[in-house]
């Protein structure tokens, strides 16, 4: 009785295994494939890798913008020129206004340049005030007139004895100065003003007559489109 009985749970066994393994077996062979053939599957963007790069669609400020670039590429025959320098802003305004309806467009700029000015006659720095106020009592004895002590700056107990436009004269100051005794000096200074330009973009082929302005000292060259 009791062989029969592990008979008959031994054959109960064998078909439970049995039917497990034919049940829970993946339908490998005979699974449908997830799209048609040649089409790409679709994939979620976490399952992507971080190096993956995703390419963005064209949108119509892109369009616009390669649209505005060839066309500014097609107008490449138009010519920028710089005017100037003008002497003051109102110069630099006055030919903007009668350049307005000959040129494309326009711009003014301001530039600091460093131009030389006058001839400046003088005596040496001294090392301090007292030596220098007592050398312009010494020009004084000499009957040496027109000079005053320099009180502050880079050139401070000196002493100078005048600006000279003309270099002539210039020489000539210093020469009597030295004739007198005193060791004088002749130097050119240099100062940083402003020069005004005007810069135009002209069209293709445009010819402005710059003459008809009449800006005396005026001049124009090619210079770099904006």
């Amino acid at each position: 009785m009791l062989v029969r009985l592990v008979f008959v749970l031994l054959a109960l066994a064998n078909i439970a295994l049995a039917a497990w393994l034919w049940l829970g077996q993946p339908y490998a062979t005979n699974a449908l494939p997830p799209s048609d053939p040649g089409v790409p599957m679709l994939q979620l963007l976490s399952e992507l890798p971080e190096s993956a790069t995703i390419e963005a669609p064209a949108t119509n400020a892109t369009i616009a913008a390669n649209a505005t670039s060839s066309i500014d590429s097609a107008s490449s025959g138009r010519r920028c020129v710089a005017l100037g320098p003008f002497a003051t802003p109102q110069d630099l305004r006055s030919a903007r206004q009668a350049l307005a309806g000959k040129v494309e467009r326009s711009r003014a700029r301001q530039e600091q340049v460093t131009e030389t000015g006058s001839w400046w006659v003088y005596l040496p720095e001294m090392s301090n005030r007292a030596q220098a106020l007592a050398r312009a009592r010494a020009l004084a004895d000499r009957h040496v007139s027109d000079y005053f002590v320099v009180s502050s700056g880079d050139h401070a107990n000196s002493v100078s004895l005048g600006l000279f436009k003309d270099p002539a004269n210039a020489r000539r100051r210093r020469d009597e100065v030295v004739a007198a005794g005193f060791p004088a000096r002749m130097a050119q200074r240099t100062e940083t003003v402003p020069a005004y330009w005007l810069d135009l973009v002209l069209a293709a082929g445009a010819q402005v007559d710059w003459s008809g302005l009449h800006l005396d000292g005026v001049q124009s060259h090619d210079a770099s489109c904006f």
